[in-house]
């Protein structure tokens, strides 16, 4: 299995807002469910556990934990860039590689290591903690304001905070103002701690935001200099081995005609047809060749019709199934057109494949995502200089990933994945 990823850098705001009153009431918020839901995934941990070896029932709950987890994560990572306006690419179930149940089991594998998920829920531990600490606090702020008034009741002294000592009534109006001072200023503190870890730990820097764009940009202009490498090459092998040697021919007939139109018409005439059937033959060859450096009809009419002339074009039979809502960028839909092309041409040429199939949908977050699919005998693999390294580096060009499967003995399955607006 070969696959090669360049997904574009997510932006991020350069400063945040502060928004300390709103980032104290979030961590009133948090502190008061987060008991509950630490609560939950602990029991649901210690539930699996227990019961893993109860006829695996206790599979079922861990497998439901690193879901459990993953909400949390995912509400972490939304509340934290809803309440600094910050732009944070939402947290998503790592994708299935492989079909079927163990392409499911190694998603989940992956899930359950994914770094991302797990910083969004250090973040939120984190936050339960200063949230605790907020509620504390700001039960001493209203202690230390209802005290503030002490002396306009009767009583000789009140109660500490949080149930302590007993306190004079004369030292109450001072006690008060320096608790509301300390617990204001707590509270605030808090705040902005929660702001810096969380932008440290659940926002990506500036610097690293930037040296992924680098290093996402190399790989795109690497692999588009690869391809178009690669292009030259098959249009240089199609011209030398196919259009050229053709016409070559037809001037060499055409030549022979030339000698023998007086002496033997008849026989220049068949060379002359001869001639004229071979140049029917480049021609065609020609127009191929332009079709696979563009093709035309996929800006005039869009993939699903590109996809169709395709099919139809076809040494064996495809079944397509497009489902498409709109266009996607002239740059996706030719990386996936071409990428579908080679599959097939790979197909019909050399996997001695009888049918094949080909979807095509644009998937949640703008991707446009295909697979083609044939029953050949398998064993395909990416060679420097082939169709499939075109392929790959074509995808990566665009900003997608490229995944292929081609066990010996078949079948072969190429995937592809390019964003809408690469």
């Amino acid at each position: 299995m070969t696959t090669q990823t360049a997904t574009p850098p997510q932006a991020t705001a350069v400063k945040p807002p502060l928004r300390i009153p709103l980032t104290i009431l979030h961590l009133a918020g948090v502190g008061v469910i987060g008991g509950i839901i630490n609560a939950t995934l602990i029991g649901i941990l210690g539930t699996g556990l227990g019961l893993l070896f109860a006829f695996g029932i206790g599979l079922v709950f861990l497998v439901g934990l690193v879901y459990a987890l993953f909400g949390v994560g995912w509400f972490e990572v939304a509340r934290v860039s809803a309440l600094y306006r910050t732009p944070i690419a939402p947290l998503r179930l790592r994708p299935r590689e492989r079909p079927g149940f163990g392409g499911w089991l190694r998603a989940l594998g992956r899930q359950t290591i994914d770094g991302r998920m797990w910083r969004a829920l250090a973040n939120f531990a984190i936050a339960v903690v200063l949230g605790f600490i907020v509620l504390r606090l700001a039960a001493a702020f209203a202690w230390s304001v209802v005290i503030s008034f002490a002396p306009l009741t009767s009583a000789e002294s009140v109660v500490g905070p949080f149930g302590g000592g007993a306190l004079l009534v004369a030292w109450a109006p001072l006690v008060g103002i320096l608790g509301i001072a300390a617990s204001v200023a707590g509270m605030i503190g808090l705040a902005l701690l929660h702001r810096t870890l969380s932008l440290a730990i659940v926002v990506r820097s500036r610097e690293a935001e930037l040296t992924e764009q680098v290093r996402t940009t190399t790989a795109q202009r690497e692999g588009a200099v690869r391809a178009a490498d690669v292009e030259r090459t098959r249009i240089e092998r199609d011209l030398h081995d196919g259009v050229q040697p053709r016409l070559v021919s037809v001037g060499m007939t055409l030549g022979l005609a030339q000698q023998k139109i007086e002496t033997d018409p008849d026989a220049a005439k068949e060379l002359i047809a001869e001639a004229h059937t071979s140049t029917k033959a480049a021609i065609t060859e020609l127009r191929q060749l332009a079709r696979g450096i563009h093709a035309s009809v996929l800006d005039d009419r869009g993939l699903d019709a590109a996809l169709s002339a395709l099919a139809g074009r076809s040494h064996i039979p495809v079944s397509l199934d497009v489902r498409m809502d709109g266009r996607c960028s002239r740059e996706a839909e030719a990386a996936v057109y071409f990428s579908i092309a080679e599959s097939l041409t790979n197909a019909a040429k050399h996997s001695r494949a009888s049918e094949a199939r080909v979807t095509v949908r644009i998937r949640e977050g703008n991707t446009l995502w295909a697979r083609v699919e044939d029953n050949g005998m398998g064993g395909a693999q990416v060679q420097p200089g082939g169709g499939l390294d075109g392929i790959a580096n074509r995808v990566l060009a665009a900003g997608g990933t490229f995944r292929l499967e081609s066990p010996q003995g078949g079948p072969t399955s190429l995937e592809v994945n390019v964003p809408c607006a690469s």
